[in-house]
């Protein structure tokens, strides 16, 4: 549509109405962010202890949408890189989806509790005092959210849990020391051990399960395609042959002898409209020259590979997404489904998509093979990117309300409490900001996953997504130590691997970032909560 509107009206108008078009949304993105934000103050200011300081209330609000803002330019912007840079969605595109799905799954999946994390990667004594708590949470959230900003202005992506694991060490480390309430030994080490195993293992699962994955495809579909275009473009130069020869032929003829030629094509013509003739009931020789070039067309079955390989993909694909939705993406609903219940379900979706693909596969036969294979796996590519947001806003958005619920949690009833309320203007509230972040800061790292690190096509932005999906499922029934955003990079280069083009230039500051994010994150909460508690 764009090529259409820069050949028909001047050229030099397009990036001017881009730029307009961009300063409205940046507007709009801008007063929605502002007041979702006062809004939020407004009733978070009704809930909690009127014996609080407000100024702490609004500095938690801060940085918990400072976190979700960052998470949404960094974390999500992630996992639409591939969509992106395959061209399946355009930026705004990627920015709807997110909106619906990632709000969606925050409000209808993001769950009504969370964990305060006063235990599990550290320590708090439940004899703290709440306010020192809430000085630690209040550092995490702000420690993790300027090393996502500046890893975010770097292009590079990070894992916004090991992020605020980061903060929380860091801060609790420096409570602990200070007040001699605790030390080293807060820290359970064991669980660091298994971040740092993830670093490795994450994306070379990732890697090889995309690297199999695509290069059955691949094998399957993408090569089969070539050789069947070749051979259809070489059968179309036969067509132009033929039509010169005839030319030719027919002009040496008399005048006679064209007539009933004429003659002869026009019954041929005739005979082609009924549809069940033989080489043998034509009369002419251009007919049937033309029969057989058309039989070696029929032959060629240029759709074959899409028609059978591509509906079973697409099964595969959604058995493994609607199994991501059901243990993790819906688990917060308690839906009351056991584990049988939940495997129908699987292989119902599975093979309504299968049917529904091979429809649409035959469908598209009409149409040019690259076309027909580029929207077929544009929209496997956009189911993938859509259940991903939803699950991603219904696990991952944690990260923010986590902390975010507990600083509030605390305020409200004066207590450190397992486990904290989390209400729905929260996750609302988090939800778009992290939309928000994604249109304002995303494009960098989207750059990085979608073209960056690997040149990419929709079937090999699909193969990344649903690889990706697959290793964080089956990681999750093993227990195995895996970061979601790592899995997704080493599935990106294993596409690279299979086309020989993987960036390991740009692979080397991103491995960096991902070892320094703990260290980086601990600093700046460290800094923040001395700062905090010298403030309040």
């Amino acid at each position: 549509m764009s090529d259409a509107a820069t050949t028909t009206g001047a050229p030099s108008d397009a990036p001017a109405a881009q730029a307009t078009s961009d300063k409205w949304w940046h507007l709009s993105f801008g007063l929605l962010l502002a007041v979702t934000f006062g809004t939020f103050v407004f009733w978070a200011i009704g809930e909690v202890n009127q014996s609080i300081h407000y100024a702490v209330l609004v500095l938690t609000i801060v940085f918990g949408f400072f976190m979700a803002f960052n998470i949404g330019g960094n974390d999500v912007a992630n996992s639409f890189g591939t969509s992106v840079g395959a061209g399946t969605l355009t930026m705004k595109q990627a920015l709807m989806i997110a909106a619906v799905f990632e709000v969606g799954g925050a409000i209808l999946a993001g769950g009504d509790v969370t964990e305060t994390v006063r235990s599990g990667i550290v320590d708090l004594d439940s004899s703290m005092e709440p306010m020192t708590f809430v000085y630690i949470m209040m550092s995490s959230l702000l420690g993790a959210a300027l090393w996502l900003l500046v890893a975010t202005r770097m292009g590079w992506p990070v894992s916004t849990t090991h992020s605020i694991i980061g903060g929380i060490v860091g801060a609790a480390l420096c409570v602990g020391f200070r007040d001699h309430s605790g030390g080293w030994e807060m820290v359970q080490w064991d669980q660091i051990g298994q971040i740092v195993i993830s670093w490795f293992l994450s994306p070379v699962l990732g890697g090889v399960a995309a690297y199999l994955l695509f290069g059955a495809i691949k094998r399957g579909i993408l090569v089969y395609n070539e050789e069947a275009d070749r051979k259809l473009r070489e059968i179309k130069q036969e067509r132009f042959a033929l039509k010169n020869r005839h030319k030719e032929s027919f002009e040496r003829l008399s005048e006679l002898q064209q007539i009933a030629y004429t003659n002869a094509m026009a019954r041929d013509a005739v005979t082609t409209q009924r549809g069940d003739y033989n080489r043998e009931d034509l009369e002419s020789e251009y007919y049937r020259e033309l029969y057989d070039i058309e039989a070696k067309a029929n032959d060629v079955e240029s759709h074959r590979a899409l028609e059978r390989w591509v509906p079973f993909l697409a099964a595969f694909g959604a058995i493994i997404i609607s199994a991501m939705m059901l243990f993790k993406g819906l688990k917060n609903l308690h839906l009351g489904i056991d584990n049988v219940g939940n495997f129908l379900i699987m292989g119902m979706i599975g093979a309504a998509v299968w049917m529904a693909v091979f429809i649409f596969a035959r469908a598209l036969k009409r149409h040019d093979l690259d076309r027909s294979t580029f929207l077929l796996f544009s929209w496997l590519q956009v189911f993938t990117a859509a259940a991903f947001a939803f699950s991603h806003g219904s696990n991952d958005i944690a990260n923010a309300v986590g902390p975010f619920a507990a600083v509030l949690d605390v305020l409200k009833t004066g207590d450190i409490n397992a486990k904290a309320e989390v209400p729905a203007p929260l996750l609302l509230a988090c939800g778009i900001a992290l939309v928000c972040g994604l249109w304002f800061i995303g494009r960098t790292v989207i750059v990085t996953v979608g073209t960056g690190l690997t040149k990419m096509h929709p079937a090999s932005g699909f193969s990344a997504e649903l690889a990706a999906a697959a290793v964080v499922m089956a990681a999750s029934l093993l227990g195995l130590p895996v970061s979601s955003t790592h899995i997704l990079i080493g599935a990106v280069l294993g596409v690279g691997l299979v086309n020989k083009a993987a960036n390991w230039k740009l692979m080397r500051p991103i491995a960096l970032a991902w070892v320094i994010t703990i260290p980086a994150a601990a600093g700046v909460g460290a800094v923040g909560v001395v700062i905090l508690q010298a403030i309040f």
